[in-house]
C-alpha cells in the first residue's frame, strides 16, 4: 500500500512539472508570422460604394 502511495505521489509531481514546462514553452501563445509581402490594396476600385452614388441622383 505504501508503494502505491509513493507511486501516486511521484506521478502527481511528474504531472505538475510537465504542466509547468508546457506552460512556460507556450507562454506567449501562437503569434502570427510576419509577412514580407506588400499590404493589400483595392487597386483601381472606387473608394465609396456604388449604392451611395445612386442615392445622390
Amino acid at each position: 500500500m505504501e508503494f502505491a502511495a509513493i507511486l501516486l505521489v511521484a506521478l502527481m509531481v511528474y504531472a505538475a512539472v510537465a504542466t509547468v514546462v508546457a506552460v512556460i514553452r507556450d507562454g506567449r501563445g501562437h503569434t502570427p508570422l510576419e509577412r514580407s509581402t506588400r499590404a493589400w490594396s483595392a487597386g483601381n476600385l472606387p473608394s465609396e460604394p456604388y449604392a451611395s452614388l445612386r442615392s445622390l441622383r
